[in-house]
């Protein structure tokens, strides 16, 4: 055994509490979304202070909620969810994904097919308030 990998179990062995707790992770860079599960061990050091350890797969790791990593792009723009975010919609998607097979596209009106070019204005429209006169 490496001379860090016993300090890192003798630490870990002097829990005074263990607590399970996951977390649901997107990335605001590339949109790469993906859960984890921590052990979340409460020691007390030897000076009388508090502190935690989390443990990922069976390995020390920094705390996710400090700054958090991207596991696709490295990036640090990470929004942290309750845990099921990401598996919801995964299952959600894969739920309406459409069957294989030919499909016939709807008949669609000819003003319709004219593009729309959005503006911001159209977009707030329906937040706009009129002041009663």
């Amino acid at each position: 055994m490496s001379e860090i990998a016993g300090q890192t179990a003798a630490l870990r062995s002097g829990a005074t509490a263990v607590v399970h707790e996951s977390y649901s992770f997107a990335c605001m860079r590339c949109g790469h979304g993906w859960e984890q599960s921590y052990e979340i061990e409460h020691h007390t050091g030897a000076d009388g202070h508090d502190f935690v350890i989390y443990v990922a797969n069976s390995q020390v790791v920094p705390s996710p909620l400090s700054r958090p990593t991207c596991q696709n792009c490295d990036g640090h723009v990470v929004r942290i969810m309750r845990p099921g975010q990401v598996s919801s919609v995964l299952d959600a998607a894969h739920r309406r994904a459409p069957q294989a097979g030919p499909a016939e596209a709807p008949e669609v009106p000819a003003q319709a097919k004219e593009r729309h070019h959005w503006q911001l204005s159209d977009l707030l429209h329906p937040f706009h308030h009129r002041k009663a006169s």
